[in-house]
């Protein structure tokens, strides 16, 4: 199954040059576990105070692959880095997954 997905969401002002400091050098097994969850393109946008994430699923179980993302404890670290940076648009997490309107392939 392929998924295209993306997601928005804000990022506090102040921690933008740190924000992108991580992301210059993220952590390997960061990227591993990413890829270990069939992601692929995985690509993060800035603009002004806002992130635009695009990326490629082509698992079979999105739900199951996710999980496995939340539990793993690299991740965890990674996300106590790079949440605090970020502003949700709503309650349900960080990113806000956003309707695909358009594609041409």
């Amino acid at each position: 199954m392929k998924k295209i997905m993306g997601s928005v969401t804000k990022v506090v002002p102040e921690k933008i040059d740190y924000y992108k400091q991580l992301h210059a050098n993220p952590w390997p097994e960061v990227n591993q576990m990413i890829k270990d969850c069939n992601i692929s393109n995985y690509s993060i946008f800035l603009f002004n105070d806002l992130l635009f994430s695009y990326f490629e699923y082509t698992g079979e179980d999105y739900e199951a692959d996710m999980q496995k993302m939340a539990e793993d404890e690299m991740t965890q670290k990674w996300w106590k880095e790079t949440d605090p940076c970020q502003i949700s648009f709503n309650d349900k997490g960080k990113w806000t997954e956003m309707e695909q309107v358009y594609y041409l392939k």
